[in-house]
């Protein structure tokens, strides 16, 4: 198994820390506000990257944090009477709805930054006593950016051209010794919370928080750390720089991060008026559709998200749901039990494309070409299966479909009340093509729910449908 690392810019062999375990943190979101669609991407991406490796028998412990205090939060709390906590604890709540419904499995361990500021107060002791980090004389906590060799180790930067004034970083201020230097601590401001530390009455810096949960739930080292590629600078390189200094050892040993989101090949801005969240889409798609749509681009890619791509999404998603519904209909009216010989060598042709799909994952988890080869045993099943195959064949078809799509995520039921809208839906397309004396295309429809297991009924109050 390959994985791109940021760190070294290339693909390298996957090779995890301690044998049959990997170590993963995943930066989460702030959570001021429902998560939009730029916050889902690296949600699916990373969970099923997680779903993959246990899949190839690795025990997981993945870690993704809530950042539960923050400027954005306490602007939010102000403007509603409300205080931070609640604010932060509304849309942590509102976040797992999203995450379930997008099928993100939760994280071993969700950590808020509130509840770790013990841990913070002491990695920021270890860093000044080490004097990677000082005091200044108004309670602040500052990192010495320059005095940590490898600054800029994984984001390629250089720390000279930074001094020419990358706005990324580089805060002017009397009391600094650098302008690079970056905060761990900040004093307190009237309507904020803040914690008691040896410095001043405040709160962390937000780089902080990341380094701190990482080392109290998944070590010193861990295996991969990922997020979206504008985490990179200056987040990540700060994660890296603190850790490194504090525990004195490499901090991960890849970096993942997956490509921006745009909308209809704009960047997603509230002031473009082109800002979804995840509520917002689930309106009008069912959010398998968007996991869907998300894993069937590389995940380094810049993806595009629109109307159109989305819908080519629900129908390719739609293809894998029929075919699966058609195999549960057909093991449902079966009367061979056992395989035959021919069907046993279809099955041992149909490997071909579990190999495919894991040759994909394994280079760099390549969701893309691992959606092509699910598709290519789609159509290959359907081209197998019968009314006359036996019901072991059928199950055994299904369970490969089922496995494939289990890895990605992907549910290959329909909630039943989708089912029920999208049968009505039939029905009424049915009813209007009688009435234009389109019988080709009623009798398709009729043929299309029949595949799926249910029977028509013209009565004299109108059609009606029954389970066969």
């Amino acid at each position: 198994m390959k994985i791109f690392n940021t760190l070294s810019r290339s693909k390298e062999d996957f090779v995890p820390v301690h044998e049959g375990k990997v170590n993963m943190y995943v930066c989460g979101p702030t959570v001021y506000n429902f998560i939009h669609i730029g916050n889902a991407r690296p949600m699916i991406i990373f969970d099923t990257v997680r779903r993959y490796l246990e899949s190839k028998g690795y025990e997981v412990n993945y870690v993704s944090n809530f950042t539960d205090v923050d400027d954005k939060i306490i602007k939010k709390a102000n403007e509603e009477g409300k205080t931070a906590i609640e604010i932060a604890e509304r849309y942590i709540a509102e976040c797992k709805q999203d995450m379930e419904h997008l099928n993100v499995r939760p994280a071993t361990v969700h950590p808020r930054a509130t509840e770790e500021i013990d841990g913070m107060i002491e990695m920021i002791q270890n860093l000044i006593d080490k004097g990677y980090a000082y005091r200044a004389d108004d309670g602040t906590v500052y990192y010495r950016t320059r005095k940590f060799d490898d600054y800029g180790k994984l984001s390629h930067k250089n720390i000279d051209d930074l001094e020419g004034g990358h706005r990324d970083i580089k805060v002017t201020g009397d009391l600094k010794e650098d302008p690079l230097d970056f905060v761990l601590w900040k004093p307190k401001k009237d309507g904020e919370p803040y914690w008691e530390s040896p410095w001043c009455d405040g709160r962390p810096g937000w780089h902080l928080e990341c380094s701190v949960m990482a080392k109290k739930y998944l070590g010193d080292e861990i295996d991969i750390h990922a997020g979206g590629e504008d985490l990179i600078f200056p987040h990540h390189e700060n994660e890296i720089a603190q850790s490194e200094a504090a525990n004195g050892v490499q901090f991960s040993k890849y970096w993942m991060h997956n490509g921006f989101l745009n909308i209809n090949n704009k960047k997603m801005s509230k002031s473009l008026g082109n800002f979804f969240t995840v509520r917002e889409i689930e309106e009008k798609y069912d959010l398998q559709v968007l996991r869907f749509f998300m894993l069937s681009a590389h995940y380094r890619s810049p993806l595009n998200f629109s109307e159109e791509l989305m819908e080519s999404a629900r129908a390719g998603l739609e293809r894998i749901l029929t075919c699966c519904e058609n195999l549960r209909h057909l093991m449902d009216n079966v009367t061979a039990k056992k395989l035959n010989e021919d069907e046993r060598k279809i099955l041992d042709e149909a490997e071909k494309f579990r190999e495919k799909f894991e040759n994909a994952m394994d280079d760099d988890f390549n969701t893309a070409d691992a959606v092509s080869s699910v598709f290519e045993l789609v159509k290959f099943v359907n081209t197998h299966v019968s009314e006359n195959s036996s019901e072991s064949f059928l199950a055994q078809m299904l369970a490969r479909i089922e496995a494939l799509c289990d890895i990605l995520g992907i549910i290959t039921t329909r909630k039943q009340e989708e089912l029920d809208f999208d049968i009505d839906s039939l029905i009424a397309e049915r009813q209007a093509a009688r009435k234009e004396k389109n019988f080709a295309r009623a009798d398709e429809i009729r043929d299309e729910l029949l595949a799926r297991g249910i029977i028509l009924e013209d009565t004299r109050e109108g059609v009606k449908w029954k389970k066969a």
